[in-house]
């Protein structure tokens, strides 16, 4: 007997229920990620600076692999911001018998991300260093007022968002 001959009078066919199970977890996800956000300075720093990256990518001639590598940084960087907010949120109340184990997790946590800055930090250093380039994005901004003005007034809104208080919940 199949689950279709179900008794209920409108049954929910097996795949729509795990389709619903499984895009659940995409919404739970996109929650996480926006918890994340709201509560988390580091995150929000490493989301203003992925901006500003892909922004002054544009004044560069990449190609699909200098991307590639960006989008792996970027995406690196978040992911493991996430997830050292993920152990800190987890371990932060312990009780007394597990108080050092739960320190040294949060450190280590800490230290993935660390780690991985450093190394998308080194990638953009490779990516970007090519002084001609970087001589000459001033005097497009020069020739771009618009463009200069609208870069001008995001770098105060981007420290704000970085900088505002943690939200509760």
């Amino acid at each position: 007997m199949s689950s279709w001959a179900c008794p209920a009078p409108f049954p929910t066919p097996p795949m729509k229920s795990e389709l619903r199970r499984f895009l659940r977890g995409f919404r739970y996800a996109a929650s996480g990620i926006w918890a994340a956000l709201r509560a988390e300075r580091n995150l929000r720093f490493h989301l203003c600076a992925a901006v500003y990256v892909l922004l002054f990518s544009r004044f560069y001639s990449f190609g699909r692999l200098e991307y590639a590598l960006l989008f792996l940084c970027i995406g690196g960087v978040m992911s493991l911001e996430l997830a050292n907010s993920a152990v800190e949120r987890a371990v932060d109340r312990p009780d007394a018998e597990h108080w050092a184990a739960a320190g040294l997790a949060k450190d280590m946590a800490a230290g993935a991300v660390l780690v991985f800055s450093i190394a998308a930090a080194a990638v953009g250093i490779a990516l970007f260093w090519q002084p001609a380039v970087l001589a000459g994005i001033p005097g497009w901004l020069a020739g771009h007022p618009l463009a200069l003005a609208l870069l001008a007034a995001s770098l105060p809104c981007a420290v704000c968002f970085v900088l505002q208080p943690k939200k509760k919940g």
